[in-house]
């Protein structure tokens, strides 16, 4: 029997294992919804959205930013949602990190500050994809700027989407903060 019939077994043995770490991972990338989708979702009885920007100083984001624990920027596009000549509310687009990669999301809030509904855009993680479920997103709807918006203590985490419901619920919190702040200086008129 020549060397190579000898080896040959192991050989396959050992490029098999290396053949699989060196192949491309599978991609978990999904989207769900566009933004026009998801704020026809959270306003269906509006009759126009118009575009504006909420802005704040670099002291209300250092504020914000201390009380909150999480960053905050400069510039908050949003949409205002309008029946007549009434405002029903806000549409804020965002994104946050998973547990490696980003989650889109929109919220809407009413116009008295509180939260109509949370929408996943989309999701490119691997696992945790069940923060997109209407049961766990719906736990949001009425908090307000009051409320905790805390994985744990009025927020339910999912067991193997941890860090995506607390990165989801952190980044809701983050916008009920900046348009409630916006809000009560009359940023929103």
């Amino acid at each position: 029997m020549g060397w190579r019939a000898r080896f040959a077994p192991v050989a396959w043995a050992l490029a098999a294992p290396a053949a699989a770490l060196t192949a491309p991972a599978p991609a978990f990338a999904v989207d769900y919804l566009t933004a026009d989708q998801a704020r026809a979702a959270l306003f269906a009885e509006a009759e126009r959205f118009e575009a504006r920007e909420l802005l704040l100083t670099a002291a209300e984001r250092e504020g914000l930013s201390a009380r909150l624990g999480l960053p905050v920027r400069e510039r908050w596009p949003v949409q205002v949602a309008w029946r007549g000549a009434a405002p029903l509310g806000l549409v804020v687009l965002d994104e946050v990190i998973g547990k490696l990669e980003r989650i889109g999301f929109a919220v809407g809030l009413a116009a008295d500050g509180t939260i109509r509904q949370v929408e996943i855009l989309s999701y490119r993680e691997s696992h945790g994809h069940e923060v997109r479920l209407p049961a766990w997103r719906r736990q949001f709807a009425g908090k307000g700027p009051t409320s905790p918006l805390q994985v744990g203590e009025d927020v339910a985490n999912i067991s193997g989407a941890t860090l995506s419901c607390r990165h989801v619920t952190e980044g809701v919190r983050r916008i009920v903060a900046v348009a409630d702040l916006v809000r009560r200086r009359g940023g929103l008129e």
